[in-house]
Parts: structure tokens; sequence; C-alpha cells
């Protein structure tokens, strides 16, 4: 087919058939869509059906099958040619699923043409994935990694031409330590299939491997981290949990709209990338983890420590730990240190909510690079721009994304941005049973879950925390926090609560430590995913159950 000037091929229009019909079929590369039209619809049915080329999974020559070939006269005239066109078609609640369309005509060579267009321009969408490192969990969730990984994503990855390499973990930290191994550059995106644990390993291990082979300290926490540019893709295929908001169920949720795995593999075949913020952890200048969902400190690291000694009770286990908890009531006292997020163009209570192309994170990112680049870091931890807050508090949560999950769809921080190089800090100070009760019902409904004298949110780059009567307090996990906070709280000397330290919830994994340093890398890491899409359909979708009425 000749080009146009630029490189461009001409549009291609031809009437092929669809069923017992003949459709105007266009493919027009400069708008980006695969169309086609019946001239002669039937009362009701929809004219126009299309899909854009970036959602096109495959195409195929096709052998029509008995039912297929039975369409009247065309079967004794002449031999008949017919491709299939694989692509994605949007359901309900942000599910996507891989459906198809068969034309056909007589002429081989106009059949040719179209699956050779097609296939070209399918090359042209760069951001694919053409190998894949995946890593399995056989033994999280429900143990059921490796039959989900196998049924419903292989064949998949196998119609898009995608080449894998499979690692079944054997044990704890497998896939962590395997990534510090094997040649990771040759891999266009590293995927993980099993629970919250599976994704932590993978998190830590490519982003670990970055910054050792860039020569970057991960154990200082002012450490200006290497950008990982390796996409994660993340197939779910644990069990679903809110209580302790574990990080694939939440990432899931927040950068795809749904926990599904072949909604999870659509996203990885077509190549959609979704910067993410990373929030390093540190104590006593000894880097712990990193996190990219909720850091926890009372409640929500008191129900998993709570749950990590129940595991014999299954998933119930978080329902129970999780009443258990809130009827305890435990209040912790500490200092709170952190420094406002003043390069963010969003706030916490402005309901703007992060989605696909999202315009504050990427104002955001830009303004947070011109800052860095006139100022450098030296300027970002200015002691001027600290604020300090000491209390009694029942929860502190620090959120890089909404944490939205079946049981609270808006999560935590509903405008929290999954790119925009901050972090939504929750505090909420002691109150009576009944008033936390009232703050976590809202939660679950369409009510400001912020608009409570008891809660403060702030949108933050870095923080730091300190518990009252831990053990951290004589170590100098906080040079700038032993200048500022000396002893608080003499007046009190006995704490009235009957635990003294709770534990941080770090997506899902409990920190050793009660004083941590906290520091947000923006955009340190990729994901296969596009963000939460509006809740529509496209045009291919909406028509699917009028094509399939025709043929």
């Amino acid at each position: 087919m000749e080009r146009l000037p630029g490189g461009r091929r001409p549009r291609l229009e031809s009437s092929l058939g669809l069923g017992r019909r003949s459709w105007e079929v266009t493919l027009d590369e400069e708008r980006g869509r695969l169309a086609w039209r019946d001239p002669r619809p039937p009362r009701r049915a929809r004219e126009n059906c299309s899909v854009p080329i970036s959602e096109i999974i495959a195409v195929e020559e096709t052998e029509l099958n008995k039912k297929q070939r039975n369409i009247g006269r065309w079967q004794k005239m002449a031999k008949l040619h017919a491709f299939t066109v694989y692509y994605v078609k949007k359901a309900r609640n942000h599910r996507w699923r891989c459906s198809n369309v068969t034309f056909w005509c007589v002429d081989e060579h106009l059949c040719n043409q179209w699956i050779q267009a097609l296939k070209e321009l399918l090359e042209m969408q760069k951001s694919r994935p053409k190998q894949l490192l995946v890593y399995i969990n056989p033994f999280g969730g429900k143990r059921q990694g490796k039959r989900i990984y196998e049924q419903k994503v292989a064949p998949l990855f196998s119609l898009a031409s995608i080449s894998t390499d499979v690692v079944i973990t054997e044990h704890a930290n497998h896939a962590k330590d395997n990534l510090f191994e094997v040649n990771i550059y040759k891999y266009d995106g590293v995927v993980c299939v099993g629970g919250d644990g599976m994704f932590s390993e993978v998190m830590h291990g490519l982003i670990g491997r970055m910054q050792k082979d860039s020569g970057i300290d991960q154990n200082n926490p002012k450490a200006s981290l290497v950008q990982c540019n390796i996409r994660i893709g993340i197939i779910p295929a644990g069990i679903l949990h809110q209580d302790c908001k574990g990080s694939t169920d939440c990432v899931c949720y927040s950068t795809v709209g749904i926990s599904d795995p072949v909604t999870s593999a659509l996203h990885i075949i077509i190549g959609d990338c979704q910067p993410l913020d990373v929030s390093s952890v540190h104590h006593n200048n000894t880097f712990l983890k990193y996190s990219v969902s909720l850091l926890g400190y009372g409640f929500y690291g008191d129900i998993l420590k709570d749950s990590e000694k129940k595991r014999w009770m299954g998933p119930m286990r978080y329902d129970y730990s999780g009443f258990k908890t809130f009827l305890s009531h435990h209040y912790y006292e500490g200092t709170i240190a952190y420094q406002p997020a003043k390069h963010t163009h969003g706030s916490p209570r402005d309901k703007e909510s992060c989605r696909t192309g999202c315009y504050i994170c990427k104002k955001s990112e830009k303004q947070l690079a011109e800052q860095n680049k006139e100022h450098g870091l030296k300027h970002e931890e200015g002691e001027e721009e600290w604020k300090v807050i000491k209390g009694k508090f029942l929860a502190i949560n620090a959120v890089n994304m909404s944490c939205a999950c079946p049981r609270s769809p808006k999560g935590l921080s509903p405008a929290a941005h999954l790119a925009d190089g901050s972090a939504d800090l929750i505090l909420v100070r002691k109150c009576s049973r009944f008033d936390f009760l009232r703050y976590l019902v809202r939660h679950t409904n369409q009510d400001d879950q912020f608009d409570f004298p008891f809660v403060d949110v702030f949108r933050v780059k870095c923080f730091q925390f300190t518990s009252k009567l831990s053990e951290d307090n004589e170590s100098n996990v906080m040079d700038i926090g032993k200048k500022r906070f000396g002893q608080f709280c003499r007046d009190h000397p006995a704490c009235c609560c009957n635990i003294v330290n709770s534990t941080w919830n770090c997506d899902g994994e409990t920190l050793d430590s009660s004083a941590i340093e906290v520091r947000v890398h923006c955009q340190l890491m990729k994901l296969f995913a596009r963000g939460i899409e509006e809740n529509c359909k496209d045009e291919a979708a909406q028509s699917q159950s009028s094509i399939e009425q025709l043929l």
C-alpha cells in the first residue's frame, strides 16, 4: 500500500462480510480507529461500531467454521477468505474483556491487504511489551495464582505474541532476590501474579536493583532515587480484604478501577503506562520499606498485628481483628513533623479525584522538577518548612493513593493522587468510640470523611513520627526532631492507654520500629495501567450486543 506524505497510510475502506450482511469497514490511521457500519441496519440496531487501534489486541487470518460458512449464496460462488480482529471490550465497573469480530470477503488479495495493514499499525504501538518476566506465587491467597495465570492470562499473552519467562516462587523473597540476579534490562516489564506479598517483593526487588545499578545508597533517607522505567504488571490472584488495605487490591482499584485478572492482563498487553509515587520509610538512617498505598499507625497497625496471630482463621481474621481493635479503642501519644507539599496543585478536600491523564499529577510533577532544579534538595530540608503536631491519636495514616476497594469505594482519601509527588497525611485524634465509628462509616458512603473536628488531613512530601514512650525516643532517629521536640507531654508521665506503642502497617506488612522517617519520591515507578477512566463504555462495547444479534 502506497503511503501519503509524512509516512501515513491512506484511509482503507472496503465492503466486507460480517455474518450474513455486507458492512462498510474503514481503517483510519489518522484518527486511530477501526470502524464498521451496516449501510442497511434493521430497525433499532446501531449503525456504527468502532474500536481504537490502540485497543486492538491482535489480528489473525481465520478459517470460517461450518456455521459461519452458511451465509447464503456466497458459499456457492467462491472460496471465502476471512480475518478476525481481537480487541478490548469495555464492560461496566471498569471491567475489560477480550472480544472479537470476523470479517470475510471473496478476494484473497483484499483480505491479505487488511491483515497486513492492521498488523503494521499494531507494530507501530511501541509501548506494547514483547517480552515479560512473570513471577507466580503458588501459595498466596487461595493458592489459585498458577491456575489463574495458566487459564486466564497466558492465553491472552500468547494471542498478543508476547513471550514470557515464568518463575514459580518457592519461598519468601524469592522474586525480590531473583530480580537482583537476572538481566532485567532485556524485559519490557515484570508481572507479578499473587497477593499482597508478591507485589511488594517485585516492587522492592525492581526499585532496589535500579538503585544498586546506579550506585545509590538506599539507607540514606535524603538520597534522590533513580526512577524505575521497567513497568510492573499486577495480576491479582489473592483474597480481597479491606481492613488491612492490602497493596495489590489498593493498587488495582486505584490504577485500573477493578481487581480482575483479565482486565489487568489486557492493560499489560496494550502497553498502558501509569507513573506512581513511592514512599521510602527509614529508621535511624536505615532503610525499612517502600510503600505505595497505606502507612497506618494505631488502628490499622493494631488490626494487622492482631490478625497475624490468627492466620488459622483465614480471611475472617481481618473482620475479627478489626472489630476487636475497634472495641479496645487504644490511642497513642506522639509527635508528627511534616513538610507541606507546596508544589501540588490540589488539596485533600478539593474532591478532584485522580483520573486517566490527570492534569494535577502532570502539573505537580512539572513544578516539583522545576523547584528541585532551581533550589536542590537542601532547600527542601529547610528548617522553616517543617510543621509539628503533638497529640493523642487513634490513627495516623499516610496514603499515596485513594486506597479504594469494594468495601470502601472512595477509600481513605478520595482526592489522593497517584503521581503528584505527595502523600495525604490523615490524623485521627482521640475521640469517643461513637465518633470514631461515625468516621469509619463515612468510608463506605458519600459523606465527607474529613468533616470532623478530631480529623486533620495534610498533603505532605515527607514526615517524621516518634511515639511518646517508645525506646526510639532516646535514639537520634530524627536529628531535626530532637532539636524541636525535646521531652514532650511531661505533665502526663503515665500513659493512660494499655499499650505503649502501636505497629506501623506498611502496605499490609508490619514494621519493627515505631519511629520512622518517610519521604515521597515522585513517579519513582511505573505500572501497566492508565488510571481510573470515567465510567463510560467505548462504541465497540456498546454495540457488541447488537452485532451479535445481527450475526
